[in-house]
């Protein structure tokens, strides 16, 4: 597993960043607090006015795809904040309409509240908006008399719901700080509403057009004790798409070209640094900037050019840890709005307790992925120095080089990127190091000689010892005979060796190892995690054939266990050199990177290979409580929506396991399509097809953002003329049906005739598709049988919807014909 990040963090760091704009006057700047502190305590704490308590009928709120209408109750605004009205509370009768957009969209309502299309009553609800929406109410409002009652009912909901909402809005209302030459303001338009449905229970609906995904809509719901925030849809409404613009990653309107950062670790606890970021502003107009980084780490102060600058540390708040996630945020607001053109140093100082012991000289580096301020996945130049005790070893990302340390007793290591990369880590530990060599490239392992004190201990064997002088009356003796415990240290050259191996076979098939170095650091837990060059590796990679087996693993989990390490250094090219647009793409990497895995295993152990595709076939059949199938989660492109109270385990079982089923398809696809006669068994091949594809998408991306589309695109180039349906190069059936669709068919072969001719037969029939969209096209590779039991191919039917006539030729001696005997489609076998 790699990088896998909170589904709502790229939107809330593309608040920042998107063009997205509703423009609206600025009224009269009135009752705004005069400093940010002061600013963002007021919008996290505001309340109702008493004063403006109103009998509402008929006022309604309409963006595309969302209409909410308040039929008939009681509203009371919140009191003003800069001049303006930012939120209201609401009871009495009122509808929401939500029409998600396509069948994706569609079929995620539909699974969390029976509805494809969201039309629910509600009996209350909070508003927190930063436009005119208070003003377009005012024709449907009447005064009533018991205001002061109203307030006091409501007021304390009200300042509590506010919390959550502050972050958003003072990326707008710092435009209204004391500040030089500040002009009218033009906001994109906020709405964000709790509505308590009267069948759904409490929901919420948000509306931000500085996201990416402007509309979204979810519900915070436990599962056995666990909350979860399940999203029920998440989309761009099609008025908002600009047809003029590429759906590739857009240009970043403010990025970072470095980072320098000099760190002091203190185990076993302590991280101490300091970081500068070299900012360049494309598109201006910004007083406030999002950045990430771990609510754990204190930042003690913030500088531009050597001048200290505001900043604002959100705090924990409550929910799952998902949703928490969302407040590893730090808002850094200037003292007059970002130019375009203009180039920015900002410097951070901040420390926390963000490291613990898990064994003896084995270090738990929590928050690995926001322990210095960054947003995005941008590629940038990275200069690291660390200062730390002696007796340990650091490992971090990019070259090393000789360092000075400037406190006494600690020693000093420097790691500078020789080219931009995405995300940079570090690892510490009192590691045992082992090397081995992929051709120039140098593998380096480090284990340390235990594992975590958690790690599980191996059961002990009872052996049974005869005696020295067997005789009348002697017995055996039984003794408790525990298995050592794991070492790494031990295992470090059987890993360096493995990493090296798998750098070659990717190497064939990918292309050049894109960094210079490879560095496999032990970390405890079962998780593991890559960045470029550096690849922290669960305790259970580092094990032994045999201390594996003294764990009396489950053999496809030990199975699955071992390829873990080839996993992660797959990831140096699916990840680190190529990224991942967004939380829609992220299965790209994480399915190619196990897939890439699994290809070595398929090389040493081709009936292993199949036995892990068929449990990952099992694992999406299975069914939950509710009888609900894991595969019905969701597509792939759903990333970590997937998490849900319904399935807690969907994401890795669709984007991994269902991602790795998906390249496993093309792959079959694209070699049967182009092969003709030749074989279509054995170990990869680096001039498949599917090998050329990839090593296409690593020129072409190489540092870029990679898009489930753009894949698809690059595929299409290479499209065999067998795979063309409706006459047509292209791949839309696969990525509508397969890609963006969870069918898993049940397939048959009906009404087939074989008649003879003069030199072969000639084969019709029907397939048949089962449980499955009235739209899925299937490219089903279909073989003919002899008298002798042997196979022949025959060809491929895109099989479109329930029912598909064929036609084929085949040689003679053909008496039947099987569909895809070899499993290549992710089907539900009978």
């Amino acid at each position: 597993m790699t990088k896998v990040l909170d589904w709502r963090r790229p939107i809330a760091m593309l608040a920042l960043f998107s063009g997205i704009a509703v423009a609206q006057s600025s009224p009269a700047v009135t009752n705004c607090p005069a400093t940010t502190a002061a600013l963002y305590a007021r919008l996290r704490s505001i309340g109702l006015d008493e004063h403006r308590v109103y009998r509402v009928r008929g006022a309604s709120i309409d963006r595309p795809n969302l209409h909410i209408v308040l039929d008939d109750g009681i509203l009371a605004f919140t009191e003003d904040i800069c001049g303006r009205t930012t939120g209201a509370y609401f009871e009495g009768e009122g509808e929401v309409l939500l029409r998600p957009p396509n069948k994706v969209e569609r079929g995620s309502m539909a699974l969390f509240t029976g509805m494809a299309i969201l039309e629910e009553g509600f009996s209350s609800a909070y508003f927190r908006f930063n436009d005119d929406t208070a003003a377009s109410w005012l024709a449907n409002l009447s005064p009533v008399s018991e205001g002061a009652e109203v307030v006091k009912q409501w007021d304390s909901v009200s300042r509590s719901l506010a919390e959550s909402d502050a972050l958003r809005l003072l990326l707008d209302f710092s435009h209204f700080l004391p500040a030089r030459d500040e002009g009218t303001q033009e906001f994109p338009r906020l709405l964000h509403a709790r509505l308590q449905g009267k069948t759904l229970g409490s929901f919420e609906l948000f509306w931000d057009a500085a996201a990416a995904e402007p509309l979204w809509a979810g519900q915070i719901r436990s599962r056995d004790g666990v909350p979860f925030w399940d999203v029920w849809t998440s989309f761009k409404p099609a008025a908002l798409e600009n047809p003029g613009r590429s759906k590739e990653a857009a240009t970043n309107e403010i990025s970072i070209g470095s980072f320098r950062i000099r760190a002091t670790v203190q185990p076993p606890t302590t991280l101490r640094a300091a970081a500068e970021l070299n900012l360049s502003i494309q598109k201006g107009g910004r007083r406030t900037l999002l950045f990430e980084l771990s609510r754990y780490l204190k930042i003690d102060s913030v500088r531009m050019d050597g001048q200290p600058l505001d900043f604002v540390q959100n705090e924990s708040l409550e929910g799952t840890q998902l949703r928490r996630k969302g407040n590893d945020l730090v808002a850094v607001v200037f003292p007059a709005p970002i130019e375009s053109g203009q180039k920015l140093k900002l410097s951070f100082s901040y420390a926390g307790e963000v490291l613990s012991e898990a064994g003896t000289g084995l270090l738990y580096v929590g928050e690995r992925g926001t322990w210095y301020p960054n947003f995005g996945l941008n590629p940038a130049m990275f200069d690291l120095e660390f200062q730390y005790p002696p007796n340990w070893t650091l490992v971090a990302t990019g070259k090393q080089s000789a360092a000075t340390a400037e406190t006494p007793g600690m020693q000093a290591s420097r790691w500078t990127s020789e080219g931009p990369i995405a995300v940079a880590g570090f690892n510490l530990g009192k590691y045992v190091r082992a090397e081995a060599k992929a051709g120039s490239v140098v593998v380096a392992a480090f284990g340390t000689v235990g594992v975590e004190r958690s790690f599980p201990k191996a059961p002990a064997e009872m052996i049974h010892e005869q005696p020295a002088f067997p005789g009348p009356g002697s017995h055996s003796a039984m003794i408790i005979a525990p298995p050592p415990p794991p070492s790494p240290a031990r295992n470090a050259q059987a890993v360096a060796d493995k990493g090296a191996r798998a750098i070659g076979s990717f190497s064939q098939w990918f292309g050049p190892y894109p960094f210079g170095s490879l560095s496999l650091t032990q970390m405890p837990g079962d998780l593991s995690q890559g960045w470029p060059g550096l690849v922290f590796l669960s305790s259970y990679a580092f094990l032994s054939p045999q201390e594996q087996a003294d764990l009396r693993l489950d053999s496809t989990r030990a199975l699955l266990s071992n390829l873990v390490l080839v996993h992660e250094t797959a990831h140096q090219w699916w990840g680190d050199l190529v990224l991942w647009n967004s939380y829609r793409d992220q299965w790209l990497v994480e399915g190619l990177a196990n897939y890439s895995a699994l290809l070595t295993l398929e090389q040493q152990n081709p009936a292993q290979f199949r036995l892990v595709l068929d449990r990952y076939r099992t694992d999406l059949l299975s069914k939950n409580k509710e009888d609900e199938r894991l595969r019905d989660a969701g597509p792939v492109t759903l990333g970590q929506r997937l998490i849900s109270s319904h399935f807690p385990g969907a994401y890795e079982a669709i984007s991994y396991e269902r991602g790795t089923w998906l390249f496993h398809m093309l792959r079959c696809m694209l070699r049967d399509a182009e092969a003709g006669p030749r074989s279509r068994k054995g170990a990869a091949h680096a001039e498949e097809p599917f090998f050329r594809v990839l090593r296409k998408v690593r020129e072409r991306y190489a540092g870029k953002t990679l898009t489930t589309p753009a894949l698809v695109h690059v595929i299409e180039e290479e499209l065999p003329r067998p795979l063309w349906f409706e006459n047509r190069r292209s791949l839309d059936w696969f990525l509508d049906g397969w890609i963006n669709g969870t069918s898993m068919p049940r397939l048959e072969a009906r009404e087939v005739k074989i008649t003879p001719k003069p030199a072969g037969v000639s084969i019709t029939g029907v397939i048949a598709q089962q449980d499955a969209t009235n739209d899925l096209v299937t490219a089903i590779p279909v073989y003919g049988v002899t008298a002798s039991n042997s196979t022949v191919f025959l060809g491929q039917v895109l099989a479109d919807g329930p029912e598909t006539s064929f036609h084929l030729n085949a040689p003679a001696g053909v008496r039947r014909i099987v569909l895809d005997p070899r499993q290549t489609v992710l089907t539900t076998l009978k």
